[in-house]
C-alpha cells in the first residue's frame, strides 16, 4: 500500500512538473527573430492617376506574351510589342532609367543612385503569362485576353500573375520619376521573359548583373500575398516568402521484351513501372516542423493564443498533435516536407502491344532541408532491386537559401506592407512554387517573395485558372506599396 502511494505521488509530481513547464513555456512563447519594421521611417507614395493606371493594366493584359511549353510556339512579336508600349506609356521612368533588352527579350532597367557605396535594390516581375487551357475560353466571364474592366476589376490572363506586379512597378517608378525623385541607392528592375517556362531570362539577367559587379541589399519578386483569412488565426497575415522549394522531376523507366498483348508474361513493363511508382509514393518524406513553415506556425500561434499557442510552444510534449494538424490538408502540409507527385505516364503506342519501355515522371518540390541527392537516394531505396532506371529529366533546381527575417531588407519590405495592413500578423513563408528570384541569390544579400495584394484563400485559386482578375483595390495597394518601398529603401 505504501509503495502504491509512493508511485501515485511520484506520478502526480511528474504531472505537476509537466503542467508547470507547459504553463511557463506558453506564457513566454513568442516567434523568434521576426522584425516588425517599426524602426523604419516610411516615405509617402507620390500621387498618380488610378484610372489611367487601371487602363494601362487592361492594355498590358491584351498583349499576348504567352509562354508555351514549346518555345517555338511563342509569338516573339508580342514581347517586342510590350516593350514598345512600356516605353511609350512611361516616359518619365524611361528618361530616368537605362534600359537593356537581352537577346531573349528579358528586360533590365537601372536607375543609378547618388551613393555608389550603397548597395542597390532589385525589384522583379515577369512579362510572360501561361496559356488559357484549350476549350475553357467559354468558361471565362470576360474574354481572357480582352483586359475587360468590369465589376471593380481588370479581367484577363496575367492580371495577377504577373502583369499586375509588372505594371504596378512601372506605375510606381513613373510616379516617382515624374515628381523628381532622386535615389541614393541604385534601383534595378528585372523582368524575365519566360518565368512560366523555366526562367532562363532571369538566369541571363543575373549573370549580366554579376558581371557588372552588382551586389544588392535585397531582391523582391512575386510569391505570396496579404492573406485575409489565414489558417490558424482566421484573419489577415502578411506572408513574406523567405525561401522557395527546389524543383526536380524524376523519370522512372521499366524496360521489357515487349510483344503481343495476347500472350503477356507474368509481369509486363507497365506492371513493373506501376509497382515502382507506388513504392516511391508510399515512402513519403516525413512532416518536419522546421524552416520557414515552422516560423510561420510560430508567428500565427503566438497571435492566436489559447490552446494553439500552448501546443506550438510545447512541441516537446504535443509535437505529434501539431504535425497531425499541419498534415491535415495538402496545401498546409506542403510547407513541411518534400512533396512527391507522379504526373505523366508513357507506355505502348497501341492498346494491343506490350511496351518495350514504360516510363513515369514524378515531380518533386524539395524542402529547404533536403536536396536532390536526398530525393534520389530515397527513391532508390524505395524501389530496391526492381528492374527500373531512375534518372533526372533535367538537372534539378535545389531549394533556395532561407533569407533573414530581421535584416535591413526584411524591415523595408515589412514596413511598406504594414502601412497598408497595420493589424495583420507578419510572418515568414515558404513559397512552394518556383519564381525568377531564385536566380538573384548569388548577387543579393536577401531575396523576398511578396506581392501586396489582399486575397482570400478562395481568390488565390484563380491564379493560372479561369477568371483571373485583379481588383482595382488590390492594384491600388500594389502601386502604393511599390512606391513606398522604393522611395524608402532607395531614397
Amino acid at each position: 500500500m505504501a509503495k502504491r502511494r509512493i508511485i501515485i505521488l511520484g506520478g502526480l509530481a511528474v504531472l505537476a512538473l509537466a503542467a508547470g513547464t507547459v504553463a511557463v513555456r506558453t506564457a513566454g512563447f513568442a516567434p523568434k527573430d521576426i522584425a516588425d519594421g517599426s524602426d523604419i521611417r516610411l516615405a509617402a507614395a507620390p500621387p498618380y492617376d488610378l484610372d489611367a493606371a487601371v487602363a494601362h493594366l487592361s492594355a498590358a493584359a491584351q498583349i499576348r506574351t504567352i509562354s508555351h511549353q514549346d518555345p517555338a510556339e511563342n509569338e516573339i512579336a508580342e514581347w517586342d510589342r510590350l516593350h514598345g508600349w512600356l516605353a511609350k506609356t512611361y516616359p518619365a521612368m524611361h528618361r530616368a532609367m537605362t534600359r537593356t533588352i537581352l537577346p531573349n527579350r528579358t528586360l533590365i532597367y537601372h536607375w543609378p543612385g547618388s551613393d555608389p557605396a550603397a548597395k542597390p535594390i532589385i525589384v522583379m516581375a515577369h512579362q510572360d503569362v501561361v496559356p488559357v487551357t484549350e476549350g475553357t475560353e467559354g468558361d471565362w466571364k470576360y474574354p481572357p485576353f480582352a483586359g475587360t474592366i468590369a465589376e471593380n476589376a481588370v479581367w484577363g490572363r496575367g492580371t495577377v500573375d504577373d502583369k499586375g506586379s509588372l505594371i504596378g512597378l512601372f506605375e510606381a517608378l513613373e510616379a516617382l520619376a515624374a515628381q523628381g525623385f532622386k535615389p541614393k541607392r541604385g534601383i534595378y528592375l528585372v523582368s524575365g521573359h519566360d518565368e512560366e517556362a523555366g526562367g532562363s531570362g532571369a538566369v541571363a539577367a543575373a549573370a549580366k548583373l554579376k558581371a557588372d559587379g552588382v551586389r544588392a541589399l535585397f531582391t523582391l519578386d512575386e510569391g505570396s500575398v496579404v492573406l485575409r483569412d489565414t489558417p490558424v488565426i482566421n484573419g489577415p497575415a502578411i506572408l513574406i516568402g523567405v525561401a522557395e522549394k527546389g524543383y526536380a522531376t524524376l523519370k522512372v523507366t521499366a524496360n521489357a521484351p515487349g510483344g503481343h498483348s495476347s500472350m503477356p508474361p507474368p509481369e509486363t513493363g507497365v506492371t513493373t513501372l506501376a509497382r515502382a511508382v507506388l513504392a516511391i509514393t508510399e515512402k513519403p518524406f516525413p512532416i518536419e516542423m522546421r524552416g520557414p513553415g515552422a516560423a510561420m506556425i510560430e508567428a500565427l500561434a503566438a497571435h492566436k493564443g489559447g490552446t494553439t499557442k500552448m501546443a506550438v510552444a510545447n512541441q516537446w510534449l504535443l509535437g505529434s498533435l501539431v504535425k497531425r494538424e499541419v498534415a491535415g490538408s495538402p496545401s498546409s502540409a506542403a510547407a513541411f516536407h518534400t512533396t512527391i507527385a507522379p504526373t505523366m505516364l508513357q507506355g505502348s503506342p497501341k492498346e494491343n502491344v506490350l511496351p518495350q519501355s514504360a516510363s513515369a515522371l514524378i515531380n518533386y518540390r524539395i524542402a529547404p532541408w533536403n536536396s536532390s541527392a536526398d530525393v534520389m537516394a530515397r527513391a532508390k531505396a524505395a524501389v530496391g532491386d526492381a528492374p527500373v532506371e531512375l534518372t533526372w529529366v533535367k538537372p534539378p533546381n535545389e531549394p533556395s537559401r532561407v533569407s533573414s527575417s530581421s535584416s535591413p531588407g526584411w524591415k523595408y519590405v515589412v514596413a511598406a506592407a504594414r502601412a497598408d495592413a497595420p493589424d495583420a500578423v507578419v510572418s515568414p513563408y515558404l513559397v512552394v512554387a518556383a519564381t525568377d528570384s531564385r536566380s538573384m541569390e548569388p548577387i543579393s544579400d536577401d531575396v523576398y517573395r511578396f506581392m501586396p495584394m489582399h486575397f482570400t484563400l478562395k481568390e488565390t485559386a484563380m491564379i493560372h485558372g479561369t477568371n483571373e482578375h485583379m481588383t482595382i483595390d488590390s492594384f491600388r495597394r500594389m502601386i502604393d506599396y511599390y512606391a513606398r518601398l522604393i522611395a524608402t529603401s532607395a531614397g
